[in-house]
């Protein structure tokens, strides 16, 4: 790229804290432009889970923070976490790790646990905008499962700058890391009156999902996915979609 061909513009739609930094450094580094416009903010439930289960389950870093705020202890549960992010994160704040599913998903939890959690409790501690699959897995497993939720999802009132970009056709690629960023981009598109707009733009764009329930999601919603990472890890999806976006973006 030269100094005078502009730079992708990406959209990143983390929450407003040291993961939309970090997102934004990635960008950054990557010869684009971030596009930072956090679709989630987190509400604590002040609940931490329970302590007597066989097996607990952390979906994220977000949970992991509470639950380490709260002072909760893991006993002699076994502690699974999805994703190496929620597994150091579980680490850093003194807890010890016991399972880290080969595919960061919950379909790559389900299983790793299979064979070993029938007539076991296990404690699925999450958001209040968790996949059912993870639940549906375990059940099916023969596990008895309990959710917990330690965080409610909500967006933020400033949201939507990446909705007017991508309506403006101004939006080279678009980073959804969930259904749920999937859902508020459109309401937030939804509440300027540009949501068909919008769509379209992301259409002409190169968009890059965390997971096949957010490109199912995505997909159902009339979004076109062009990238999902083989792992849900964020530094995967950045680089594939700027990776497969920018020749277009260029020639």
């Amino acid at each position: 790229m030269t100094d005078t061909e502009p730079r992708l513009r990406v959209a990143v739609f983390r929450p407003d804290d040291d993961r939309l930094a970090d997102a934004v450094e990635l960008l950054d580094s990557l010869g684009a432009t971030p596009v930072a416009d956090p679709m989630l903010a987190v509400q604590s439930a002040s609940t931490t889970p329970r302590d007597d289960a066989d097996f607990v389950i952390f979906t994220s870093k977000t949970g992991v923070e509470l639950v380490a705020e709260a002072g909760w202890t893991s006993g002699k549960s076994t502690v699974c976490a999805i994703g190496e992010s929620t597994a150091q994160a579980l680490r850093d704040a003194g807890y010890d790790v016991d399972i880290v599913p080969e595919t960061y998903s919950s379909t790559g939890l389900v299983d790793t646990l299979e064979g070993t959690v029938e007539g076991t409790l296990v404690e699925v501690a999450r958001s209040d905008h968790g996949s059912p699959v993870l639940i549906e897995g375990l059940f099916a497993a023969g596990a008895y499962v309990h959710e917990t939720v330690l965080y409610r999802l909500v967006r933020p009132e400033v949201a939507g700058e990446s909705a007017e970009l991508a309506a403006e056709g101004d939006l080279g690629a678009a980073l959804f890391t969930s259904s749920l960023t999937v859902e508020h981009f459109l309401d937030a598109a939804e509440e300027r009156g540009i949501r068909t707009e919008a769509i379209a733009g992301l259409n002409d764009a190169v968009v890059g999902t965390i997971g096949e329930p957010t490109r199912e999601t995505a997909e159902s919603l009339g979004i076109s996915v062009d990238v999902v990472p083989g792992n849900a890890a964020f530094e995967e999806l950045a680089c594939a979609v700027v990776e497969q976006a920018a020749p277009t973006y260029h020639e």
